[in-house]
């Protein structure tokens, strides 16, 4: 097993009277293969606040499919806890291999979208939704009433008598993602369902998660390995390595997190020092400083020429945040009144050493570099 990574610091949320839709506490899942035993989720803990779209990331093999499919228990955890909406799934498992009544009812209440969208071939786009309906026991005059009303809500209301080999492969995701909500979840949950998707449908299904989320309140958990996924739709976000989260938070606290991976991947910049007598700054903009002009502000006030060696800015849930590397004549010792105005100004200011590491000069109390 990894052991946790000491030098990567975790955002913690700040209020404890919050609502989590879904809780993991210490899930393990070991895979065990030709007396071989693998490892997939080592201790994870996560929380998932009501009414968010809350994203984890992690290259593959970091443990994102085994989480996800733990949540709504398609696999088993080895050991550790899941709750969803208040009730504990694990205590439901049971010990045989097949789900029993009362799991799969709690999972009738978790939506989930595949990556690969898992369609019937052989049934028409409203067929398929209706399936989960057919399982639940629905008249035929329920599940085609739900059917239409879903199609019309993904924007497919003219595609009802369609099979899944005449659609795109947007479309075909927007069927899946209908099919996910006919039994009127309150969690959604998202394997990868855009990577098999072009940029543009891409951003139009994400678009669609979050009109969800807001319309009908869900609380959506994706995982993805894009880090574009994160940045457009999601409210909160962690990360994972090796089966272990190792940060995690909204994504304004991530932002706010000096030494954060997820805030430097999400508005990665780069440049070196161009001298020894120079320092480099890696400053962060975000809620209203994001749109004032504090850099020039910054020159005239202590006339310093200012050079600018990286920049990435975007919009996050609906406004604007960047990062930028500046770097200042002088070492750091002579720059200490022109970093205080940066802070001053509601800016999160990160000292960079010669090789681009974090300085330690900028450690917070309880943060760790």
């Amino acid at each position: 097993m990894n052991a946790p990574c000491p030098a990567t610091p975790r955002a913690a949320h700040s209020t404890v009277t919050e609502t989590h839709v879904i809780t993991t506490q210490g899930l393990t899942k070991v895979y065990r293969s030709r007396g071989r035993e693998v490892t997939a989720l080592d201790g994870v803990d996560l929380h998932v606040r009501e009414g968010e779209v809350y994203g984890v990331i992690g290259q593959s093999g970091a443990g994102k499919s085994s989480l996800i499919r733990c949540v709504n228990l398609l696999e088993r955890p080895t050991s550790g806890t899941v709750t969803v909406a208040g009730q504990d799934l694990t205590a439901l498992a049971g010990r045989g291999p097949r789900a029993g009544k009362q799991l799969r009812e709690a999972r009738s209440r978790i939506g989930m979208v595949f990556q690969h969208f898992n369609l019937l071939s052989s049934r028409t786009v409203q067929d398929n939704i209706e399936l989960p309906l057919e399982i639940l026991g629905k008249s035929g005059k329920e599940r085609s009433a739900k059917a239409l009303e879903l199609l019309d809500l993904v924007g497919l209301s003219d595609k009802a008598k369609a099979y899944p080999a005449q659609l795109s492969g947007g479309q075909k995701q927007r069927v899946g993602i209908a099919r996910a909500l006919a039994g009127d979840p309150k969690v959604l949950l998202s394997d990868e369902a855009t990577s098999a998707l072009d940029p543009e449908t891409t951003r139009s299904i994400l678009q669609l998660l979050r009109d969800l989320n807001q319309q009908l309140g869900l609380t959506v958990l994706l995982i993805t390995h894009e880090m574009d996924v994160v940045k457009t739709v999601c409210d909160s976000a962690a990360l994972m390595e090796h089966g272990q989260i190792i940060e995690s938070g909204t994504v304004s606290e991530l932002l706010a997190t000096p030494g954060s991976e997820l805030a430097s991947a999400l508005f990665p910049v780069s440049g070196d020092a161009t001298g020894a007598d120079r320092t480099v700054i890696d400053v962060t903009f975000h809620g209203e400083s994001a749109t004032q002009p504090v850099i020039s502000q910054l020159s005239r006030t202590y006339n310093i020429d200012i050079s600018i060696l990286g920049a990435a800015m975007d919009t996050v849930a609906g406004k604007q945040v960047g990062r930028m590397r500046i770097e200042l004549p002088g070492r750091y010792e002579d720059n200490v009144v022109p970093v205080g105005f940066l802070r001053e100004q509601g800016l999160q200011v990160e000292i960079q050493g010669p090789q681009g590491e974090s300085a330690p000069v900028l450690q917070k109390e309880g943060v760790t570099k």
